[in-house]
């Protein structure tokens, strides 16, 4: 399947996968807030209104939890049950407060018109191909969601095959992933409603653009893999859950399926579970040749995986148990493509920044027990981001310094040159057919929208696909890359962006942005980010990126020292950045925002009640902010790898030093905050920013600001509305312009 041959490490692309990396490698969706409630009378509030940090209202009696002999008090428990009077009547209240200091500030309604001029320009997804025909996304500008199209050939005219914004009145239906039929004829593909992680995944036929009766339901954090003779696909899916649990149970015990087209999904056949481990949850592909269901095991977010295999062309194949070719969580390993019974894979086995192996199903194991890999690609200085081989050449994405660089290799590892980009970016894409004479890529930067290119990798020559059209001239602005110094010597790269004629006097403010956890990679790349950073920048301010520890810019090593027992690296890395930004005099003293989102939501929590006095103004975004309780929430418990967790004694140590919910401090004087969450956000429960927000306000001991904006009919990021993510930004900037007071 030409999307599937490649093996490839968390990357953020676009705002849904600067997150917690449980979602499948293909998602599409861009980004209007509706409040929970009528506005009613509320005033009009300046900087200081009264009642912007007002303590809300608690509820006795307070919950007391004991972790290990201490006693820790969660006077805001109650907020936990979203659904309640009490919940709603407070969501309510929180909405109508920040609406009204919004709507007070003179020029939000004139960022928000240049954000729609910014982001009013075509957006191309990277084209796949199967059985002659291609298929890719396309976004007019300003469309809700982005558009499928299918061409005969390159030079055809597109034809839109599905167009998710007449799924919806109001554009929260979006498609949440597709795949093509090995033979070009059907499309499974995929929605989620209100940006939940639920999905529901149908059948069309390409030709007639009419879908086939097949529904599956339930699917979460799966894609699909078709069978070699189109005849259905596999999945993977939870229990059906209880209506009342539906966003904000936990999942556990994913199972995979497999459902032959023109069947009800209740004949669906049970094709692997682990009823001993309700923590594993599975990846799947079917190989090129279509013998081979290749199946990775994750536990949680863990990088490592175990690597089992089913032959498919054997009798009764899909229902025998799973070989089980690699049956340890020793490394990371992910299939690129397989030469007979000899796999191809990526590890980080003995390689922390990567390498490419070959292992013979036939004989993986020597006389003494030992894994028969055999090294094609040894581990290089760059980290290796992807792998595929297409046109029997072997093409390699790696980062150095978190930006793109891309080879090219023969089969036998002999480098075969490089593929000339255009600056400081980040390449996605570089997916095909092991005999193929095409792939494609897209380039981009934090100013610079993805432009498609056509790759030969025969001779490594690439032409120009699809460029868009925008309103603003990139060359305007200049992005250069730093190192900043954290607290225990290591260097932090640091991306600065800044228009032309904004100088480093000591005067200006700074923006900066960091996520740092789960192996994700943070690289240039012009997304809903990077839109608000270049609205940032017209605004006067500078913009800035910070690569930190616990993601996989450098490596697994890397990873490693940003999580659990070393968590703290991170934060100390982006305090290291901050302060980087005003000894250089690109901002001044508490002219420095942050952001986050997620894991950054809680990057962003830390560090402003780390280091209050260092921060002007901070957006937490969807952020985990109870660190222990997160485990107890939807997907949470998958993140316990990462964490650790409250229920063993040294991990509840570690995490209660730095959890933001608790480690808020009565009478500081915290920077002003807007922190942002969704109703439907079934990742991070939206309990998390409920009850910073709620012990923030009562903490507060300074004048500034600490509001909450509360989407509806949004959940974690993918899939959110045009109008929707244009209004949130648009808020943000407004929000921090008038706190920070930017000319």
């Amino acid at each position: 399947m030409a999307a599937r041959q490649s093996c490839q490490r968390g990357v953020a692309q676009d705002n849904a996968h600067e997150d917690i990396n449980m979602m499948p490698r293909r998602s599409v969706g861009a980004g209007k807030w509706a409040f929970l409630a009528l506005w009613g009378t509320f005033a009009a509030a300046g900087l200081f209104a009264p009642g912007i940090c007002g303590e809300p209202q608690s509820v006795e009696p307070i919950a007391r939890d004991d972790y290990h002999g201490s006693v820790v008090e969660d006077p805001y428990r109650w907020l936990e049950d979203l659904d309640s009077p009490r919940t709603r009547a407070w969501v309510a209240e929180e909405n109508q407060r920040t609406a009204a200091f919004l709507e007070a500030i003179p020029r939000r309604g004139e960022i928000r018109e240049r954000l729609t001029a910014l982001w009013n320009h075509e957006k191309f997804g990277v084209p796949a191909s199967e059985g002659g025909r291609y298929v890719l996304t396309r976004n007019d500008g300003l469309q809700n969601q982005a558009v499928l199209y299918t061409l005969d050939s390159l030079s055809a005219e597109p034809r839109a095959l599905i167009d998710p914004n007449g799924l919806s009145s109001d554009g929260t239906v979006a498609l949440s992933g597709f795949e093509l039929s090995h033979d070009g004829r059907l499309l499974a593909y995929g929605t989620s409603a209100s940006g939940s992680d639920w999905q529901e995944w149908r059948v069309r036929d390409v030709a007639s653009a009419s879908d086939l009766p097949d529904l599956v339901r339930w699917v979460k954090f799966s894609d699909v893999s078709w069978t070699k003779d189109a005849r259905g696909f596999f999945y993977c899916r939870y229990d059906e859950p209880k209506q009342a649990e539906q966003f904000q149970g936990v999942n556990y015990f994913q199972k995979l399926w497999y459902h032959r087209l023109g069947t009800l999904q209740a004949q669906d056949v049970l094709v692997h579970e682990e009823p001993g481990h309700k923590d594993w949850s599975f990846e799947h592909v079917v190989s090129e040749d279509g013998k081979y269901l290749v199946i990775l095991v994750r536990q949680g977010t863990d990088p490592r995986r175990q690597v089992y295999y089913k032959e498919l062309d054997a009798p009764e194949g899909m229902t025998r148990p799973a070989v089980r070719l690699i049956d340890e969580f020793d490394a990371a390993y992910a299939f690129i493509g397989n030469e007979k019974s000899v796999f191809w894979l990526f590890t980080d086995r003995g390689a922390p920044k990567g390498r490419v192996v070959t292992l013979d199903t036939a004989k993986p194991r020597s006389s003494g027990g030992q894994l028969e890999l055999k090294e094609v690609l040894p581990e290089a200085p760059d980290t290796l981001i992807q792998a595929s081989v297409v046109g029997h050449r072997l093409i390699a994405s790696y980062l150095r310094d978190a930006r793109s660089i891309v080879k090219l290799f023969g089969l036998d590892g002999k480098a075969a040159g490089e593929v000339p980009l255009p600056g400081i970016g980040t390449v996605a894409g570089l997916h095909g057919k092991w005999d193929g004479a095409e792939t494609f890529c897209s380039f981009t930067g934090f100013t610079t929208p993805p432009v498609i290119y056509r790759l030969d990798p025969r001779t490594g020559v690439t032409t120009e696909f699809r460029r868009p059209r925008t309103a603003f001239d990139p060359s305007r602005y200049k992005t250069e890359q730093v190192f900043a110094t954290s607290r225990d010597g290591t260097r932090v790269p640091l991306f600065v962006c800044r228009k032309e004629g904004v100088e480093a006097d000591g005067t200006g403010a700074a923006l900066l942005y960091g996520y740092g956890g789960f192996n994700i990679s943070i690289t240039p790349t012009f997304n809903s980010t990077a839109l608000l950073g270049l609205e940032w920048m017209d605004l006067g301010g500078v913009f800035a990126v910070a690569i930190l520890r616990g993601g996989g810019e450098f490596g697994e090593d890397w990873h490693r020292a940003g999580m659990k027992a070393h968590k703290q690296n991170v934060f100390d890395d982006f305090i290291a950045c901050a302060e980087w930004l005003v000894a250089k005099r690109y901002a001044g003293p508490r002219r420095v925002a942050i952001h986050g989102r997620s894991n950054g939501g809680l990057l962003v929590g830390a560090c402003m009640t780390q280091r209050p006095e260092l921060f002007g103004a901070t957006l937490p975004a969807v952020g985990v902010m109870d660190m222990l309780r997160f485990h107890k929430f939807t997907i949470g418990w998958a993140w316990v790898p990462e964490y650790g967790s409250s229920e063993d004694a040294a991990d509840f140590r570690v995490l209660s030093s730095y959890s933001p919910l608790h480690n808020l401090k009565k009478g500081v004087a915290y920077p002003a905050t807007l922190v942002t969450t969704a109703d439907h956000d079934d990742r991070v429960v939206p309990a998390h920013s409920y009850k910073f927000t709620a012990a923030l306000q009562a903490a507060q001991g300074g004048p500034a600001p600490i509001l909450i904006r509360i989407e509806t009919k949004a959940g974690h990021g993918a899939g959110k509305p045009t109008g929707k993510l244009l209004d949130e930004i648009a808020d943000q900037l407004a929000f921090l312009s008038k706190v920070l007071g930017l000319r």
